[in-house]
């Protein structure tokens, strides 16, 4: 699990890297970013997981995310994985971008050939995590999560499934209930099967409902969002959330869509957000 620097740059008096490494959960070499502020000099700091969207690698947000600023300011690493598993020998649909390389849905591929490197569930909560703490100054026992779209969905999953680990959760414009949604429910069902039970460990909506909890939510969803009615359907969560007694803060922002304008427009809001609840 040796790391190679593919790069670095110096930014607000900190740095961001992009970095592989040989993964033996994926099978395949995996690429991603991380933004180390400057008071790591003086010691371990608190770790923001930020989670991409369908199409997307580590590099979306790394170019058009803004956070470095207000990261450095406030003392927190970020981490940005990439979407999925990617090489000539992981099996891709490329005729699909809903499925196969930038889409790994952050779940555990169980059904063939996907099974073998499609294991983004296991790369983000198990091996990501261990290398991180072993080559960043990384203080484990303060890590948040959030993400956009795809990785608004799995950060709010991963977050319901490990509420010990995170201390704070948010997205923007994420896939609330994939399992219903057809842009992911088709991906669920090429991935896991066609027992939709098991679909439900990596939907947020059903694992509310099955019993999971995590202290708070807080959402960004641009109004003007062209998915917002077909895929990403906010208001379940908010429904599920009312009835289990989570407090979630869902804000709906006329006039933004889904873009990195938007994501970029809100960025600092969640920083500081999480900010509050890393340093507690």
């Amino acid at each position: 699990m040796a790391m190679k620097t593919v790069s670095t740059w110096k930014s607000h008096g900190g740095v961001q890297g992009v970095y592989t490494h040989a993964s033996d959960v994926c099978g395949c070499d995996m690429t991603f970013a991380v933004f180390v502020p400057p008071q790591a000099a003086e010691g371990p700091l608190p770790v923001l997981w930020y989670l991409s969207g369908l199409t997307c690698t580590h590099a979306n947000v790394m170019e058009k995310g803004e956070y470095r600023r207000l990261a450095a300011e406030l003392g927190i690493i970020i981490v940005c994985p990439d979407t999925s598993p990617r090489g000539e020998n992981v099996p891709d649909d490329k005729d699909d971008w809903q499925f196969g390389s930038g889409a790994g849905f952050y779940v555990d591929a169980t059904v063939e050939p996907y099974a073998r490197n499609y294991r983004m569930y296991t790369y983000i909560t198990e091996e990501l995590p261990a290398l991180i703490a072993r080559e960043f100054p990384a203080d484990m026992e303060r890590q948040s999560i959030f993400g956009h779209s795809m990785g608004g969905h799995g950060a709010l999953t991963i977050a319901l499934k490990h509420p010990d680990r995170y201390r704070s959760c948010s997205a923007f414009a994420p896939i609330v209930e994939p399992t219903t949604a057809g842009w992911s429910s088709k991906a669920f069902e090429r991935y896991l099967g066609s027992d939709q039970d098991s679909w439900r460990k990596y939907d947020a909506c059903a694992l509310v409902k099955d019993g999971a909890r995590f202290s708070e939510f807080l959402i960004d969803q641009g109004a003007a969002d062209s998915f917002l009615d077909e895929g990403l359907r906010p208001w379940l969560f908010e429904e599920c959330c009312r009835e289990a007694g989570i407090s979630l803060t869902l804000n709906m922002r006329e006039g933004y869509d889904h873009s990195y304008y938007f994501i970029s427009t809100f960025m600092n809001d969640h920083l500081r957000w999480h900010h509050q609840r890393l340093t507690a």
